[in-house]
């Protein structure tokens, strides 16, 4: 049942937007056999039945307390409450009996669900609770739903593709990439995070205003290219240690990592070094490599083959420099300008299972003639992830950020092909620790 406009103390646009949240994973889910449901394609996550339920109970968990609601299943309210993100080398160990059985799980979801349709129907209930009157309780339910679209799309990326509903894979492309090229950022201010006072949603790291001073740099006009990692790829990057921190070389060796996760080797010898041995591993099938599409990598390896180019990764706030700066100084608020993201500007919400040439949206360049900045990928930054002057964890959700101001995650900008439109706003912040290959990220270098 939708809940589209029947709530009459909730802005009706942001039931709308709940209710196309959850029909966008519930057609992810469509992609997995029951056979499936049990499969763990990245060792590091959970198995798949996790995210089955986990969208549910974490509405439920957000919202029912004001609503005024009891659990019926708190055992899988619990269960369900929280993903993993191991970055001390363990790995899960349950095996499938450990979780209930896929009719179980269902009958939860919609349990849940419908309990909170109906409750946001009433005008009276929760209408005194400011948190959900504003909105942000919404929003953040909506968010979370759509940023476990983007992880799912990951995961099943990571599932072989005999074990997904039948797709037609993506044709070959071997579109003639741009040539590589830096340019040059004049010094300036940049404005991260947004103020309080603006009444804009956004999750707590992304609070308070922060203004940095950033000296002038040069920075890769596009995303680093499946072409132009191959010639890292074939100088043997991956085999000298000195393009390596010491705890990423220890990774690589620990990992067997001799290449990005999204490619496939199928000559004798990798030595070689010969493009056309080289496939990319899509949604749906596998393909030639293509040249002019954003490699996708870790920050370990990201960091590596900018130390072998004799540069750098960008500091989140030379990224935004780059991004929304213009040369009298003001900043934009998207790349292009302040109109709203549509998709002639980048290749994002969800519109395509695959990436695309780094050159396909020139229209969706910065000021100072930087690209593919929102979408298709994404990008690595140097910044570890930490809190702007002024943080406050949200009150109801304690732990969103706080648990991974730790100094082993990083600062990523931009978004993905997967990536919900309303997530490409300038002060949105992603994160995630430098030794997991399996997400959507690319990057590009800057020399200072």
């Amino acid at each position: 049942m939708a809940i589209t406009q029947m709530a009459p103390y909730l802005p009706s646009s942001l039931l709308a937007r709940l209710d196309e949240a959850r029909e966008r994973t519930d057609r992810i889910f469509e992609l997995l056999p029951p056979t499936s449901m049990y499969e763990r394609p990245i060792p590091e996550r959970h198995r798949l039945i996790f995210y089955l339920g986990h969208l549910e109970a974490f509405d439920w968990n957000l919202l029912a307390p004001c609503l005024g609601f009891e659990s019926d299943s708190p055992e899988l309210d619990k269960l369900f409450a929280f993903g993993i993100d191991p970055v001390d080398g363990s790995l899960p160990t349950d095996v499938p009996g450990d979780w209930p059985t896929i009719g179980h799980v269902q009958r939860y979801s919609r349990r849940v669900r419908t309990h909170l349709n109906d409750a946001l129907r009433q005008a009276g209930r929760g209408q005194n609770d400011q948190d959900l009157h504003s909105g942000k309780l919404l929003n953040v339910a909506i968010e979370h739903r759509l940023m476990h679209a983007e992880t799912l799309a990951y995961l099943l990326h990571a599932l072989a593709v005999d074990k997904k509903v039948a797709h037609a894979a993506v044709a070959a492309d071997s579109h003639r990439p741009p040539q590589p090229r830096q340019v040059d950022i004049p010094a300036g201010i940049v404005t991260l995070g947004q103020s309080r006072d603006s009444g804009g949603f956004g999750w707590d790291n992304e609070f308070e205003i922060e203004r940095v001073d950033v000296p002038s740099f040069s920075i890769d006009a596009f995303p680093v290219t499946n072409q132009e990692y191959l010639k890292f790829v074939r100088a043997d990057g991956y085999q000298n240690q000195s393009y390596w921190t010491p705890d990423d070389w220890e990774w690589r060796k620990r990992e067997n990592v001799e290449h990005p996760h999204f490619w496939h080797n199928h000559a004798a010898s990798i030595s070689a070094g010969l493009e056309a041995e080289w496939d990319y591993r899509g949604m749906f099938g596998t393909i030639p490599l293509p040249p002019s599409w954003p490699v996708f990598v870790s920050h370990a390896e990201a960091a590596a083959f900018a130390r072998w180019a004799g540069k750098k990764l960008p500091s989140e706030a030379q990224w935004h420099r780059a991004a929304y700066g213009e040369h009298n100084g003001s900043e934009r608020a998207y790349p292009w300008g302040d109109e709203p993201p549509s998709l002639t500007r980048g290749n994002f919400h969800h519109e395509s299972w695959e990436p695309c040439a780094v050159d396909a949206h020139p229209t969706g360049a910065s000021a100072f003639g930087v690209f593919d900045l929102l979408g298709n990928g994404w990008e690595w930054t140097s910044t570890q992830f930490a809190p702007f002057r002024g943080f406050q964890p949200f009150p109801f959700y304690q732990g969103y950020s706080a648990n991974f101001f730790d100094g082993k995650h990083f600062v990523m900008k931009g978004g993905s092909h997967r990536t919900d439109a309303c997530m490409l706003r300038r002060s949105y912040r992603n994160w995630f620790q430098p030794h997991y290959p399996y997400i959507y990220a690319t990057f590009r270098c800057v020399a200072e």
